[in-house]
């Protein structure tokens, strides 16, 4: 549709599960909390790993653009290609006014993709959301296990099935 002219290449939008829906507008704060993310995980993981942000990656039937992902490297690997599934260690959202659309439309796709572990870094109620176990593809994909993560908590950096190191919430949320 770029090619043919019907969107430029910086409309705000992402192809989800055959549709292009609008994507949500930023904020200050999903944007720090974004950057406060990929620090936190760019100290702790090996240069074999790259951090990508609000990069787009490809499922069978989608193109989303999730806020930070940690895949695979070196970065040339995606100069023709975005990372798919197979690539992907870790799959984040940042929510807040996009909670329900992360939980209820992205996490599935996620799940039927085989992404193995995807976050919610939840604004709303302050706490971590980690969805994990994968059972897809299946007509009703999703996350068999979820766990919630407060400011008093810290959440494991898996990379490729390994605890890398724990993560404070609270360098997550700000």
């Amino acid at each position: 549709m770029i090619l043919a002219g019907i969107l430029k290449e910086d409309d705000p939008v992402e192809l989800l599960e055959g549709w292009i829906v609008y994507k949500v507008t930023h904020n200050p704060l999903h944007d720090a909390t974004v950057d406060q993310v990929q620090e936190a995980i760019r100290n702790r993981i090996s240069k074999d790993w790259r951090i990508r942000v609000q990069s787009a990656i490809t499922t069978s039937d989608s193109e989303p653009e999730p806020d930070v992902v940690v895949a695979q490297g070196p970065a040339t690997r995606y100069a023709k290609r975005h990372p798919g599934p197979a690539d992907i260690a870790l799959l984040i959202e940042v929510a807040d006014s996009s909670l329900d659309r992360d939980r209820n439309e992205k996490a599935p796709l996620y799940a039927r993709a085989g992404i193995a572990l995807y976050w919610i870094v939840n604004l709303q109620e302050s706490l971590v959301e980690v969805y994990s176990d994968p059972a897809g593809p299946t007509l009703a994909p999703k996350y068999q296990k979820l766990e919630r993560f407060g400011i008093n908590d810290s959440v494991s950096l898996t990379i490729g099935g390994q605890i890398i190191a724990p993560i404070p919430v609270t360098e997550i949320l700000p």
